[in-house]
């Protein structure tokens, strides 16, 4: 069942739909949210807001990713309201494709610790915008179209920030000692 279909669902009075949206975005929304105001009892109050200006709006959502994109563009206008301060966006580390030299200690919990780490104080020097389109399109898994629509730019507009941000955190990242897999 999509998103938009379940989200219909509640429109026509089934409750137990949102309890299925609520339970799929909950706990990925408030990372986004936290992202931006790096308290998680307040990402976790705004998540809630998140979904009940949207279930009390009734909105009608149509199309594939539309009903993701309201979610997320509904906390992403909450969590700016909340603080407009600087960003900081947190990406799962499996998704990247970097590893620390020594690939013989890769697997210790010491030099997994530390790569989280650097990967974080890394993400935290790229710009606000780049954090969030890398973000909304790899860890919220949002296509470029979606993405475009939460931060109010053109998809282009996306993938331009999304590839930018991807080679400036290559960059840092290879500062800091890390080597890009692949090579």
């Amino acid at each position: 069942m999509t998103d938009e279909i379940a989200y219909q669902r509640y429109l026509d009075g089934e409750n137990k739909a949102a309890d299925l949206l609520v339970e799929k975005y909950s706990d990925i929304l408030i990372l986004y949210i936290n992202g931006y105001i790096k308290d998680i009892h307040e990402a976790e109050d705004l998540m809630i807001e998140a979904f009940s200006q949207l279930f009390a709006k009734e909105r009608p959502i149509s199309g594939n990713g539309s009903f993701k994109a309201y979610l997320y563009k509904t906390a992403r206008n909450l969590a700016l309201r909340h603080k407009s301060k600087r960003l900081s966006i947190f990406l799962r580390i499996d998704d990247l494709d970097f590893e620390p030299p020594d690939e013989t200690m890769a697997d210790t919990a010491f030099l997994r610790d530390e790569r989280n780490r650097q990967l974080y104080a890394a993400l935290d020097k790229l710009k606000p915008e780049y954090r969030e389109a890398i973000y909304l399109v790899y860890l919220a898994e949002m296509s470029y179209r979606n993405a475009a629509a939460v931060m109010s730019k053109s998809e282009q507009q996306i993938k331009n920030l999304v590839y930018r941000g991807k080679q400036s955190l290559k960059a840092i990242l290879e500062q800091e000692g890390f080597e890009y897999a692949d090579e």
